[in-house]
């Protein structure tokens, strides 16, 4: 593959495709073609499934950026994508087979997600009540996006995405990074994920991984730092 590879963005939970205006206009830019995916959070498997046939609808390479459980969506849906040259995982999980996103934030200390968070109930596909989680308003700022303005914080909070609790307990069924270079943006301020845990992955994945003192909302509060990395992973 000589095209320059179509960067594909994924969102994480409590957010959405807005949350990389910033890292899209670096990318546009630099004449990199990119599309910023709407990640259902619905359910790790199926979520994947809907990325990956995002992928598929592109001609050409791909890179895969995921942010946060994005980065589980991502690790899965690439499994046996050929067209997929790097994965890019932004204060994201990058879980192994068998494990789910609330395992890998329980595995070190320093979370402080689950208070923050308030459940709902909806109506899963099969008619019964399921459940998802929201980060409480008046909590977002603190928990999620501590370095982002204020004003573009509480808009955040009130256009959040919430996640189905289904998705975070629901085990990865592939793990990509095993067969695909993968690059990893590590925040040292993450409230959601412990800075220890992104450590620990990125080591795992044997990911090219840079820290940045950013709190989770890194592609909101520094999207310099993710646009670099992403370019990095689309010229390797």
């Amino acid at each position: 593959m000589t095209a320059t590879p179509t960067v594909v963005l994924v969102h994480g939970a409590f957010a959405d495709s807005s949350s990389y205006n910033g890292v899209i206009e670096t990318l546009a830019a630099q004449g990199i073609p990119v599309l910023a995916a709407a990640n259902p959070l619905r359910g790790l498997a199926s979520d994947a499934a809907y990325i990956a046939s995002v992928v598929d609808s592109i001609d050409g390479p791909v890179v895969l950026a995921g942010h946060s459980y994005g980065g589980s969506v991502i690790t899965v849906a690439a499994q046996g994508k050929s067209q997929v040259t790097a994965l890019v995982y932004l204060a994201a999980f990058i879980p192994e087979v068998g494990e789910s996103a609330l395992e890998l934030t329980d595995k070190f200390p320093g979370s402080t997600l689950g208070p923050t968070t308030r459940p709902a109930t909806y109506p899963g596909a099969d008619g019964v009540e399921a459940t998802e989680l929201y980060i409480r308003r008046d909590e977002f700022p603190g928990q999620f996006a501590a370095d982002v303005p204020a004003a573009t914080a509480a808009a955040m909070a009130v256009t959040q995405r919430p996640i189905a609790l289904g998705a975070l307990q629901e085990a990865a069924q592939a793990a990509a990074w095993q067969d695909i270079p993968a690059y990893a943006l590590l925040t040292t301020e993450d409230k959601n994920i412990p800075i220890e845990a992104q450590r620990f992955m990125a080591e795992r994945a044997g990911a090219e991984a840079t820290e940045v003192a950013a709190s989770h909302a890194v592609t909101v509060a520094r999207p310099d730092a993710a646009a670099e990395l992403i370019l990095r992973a689309v010229r390797r």
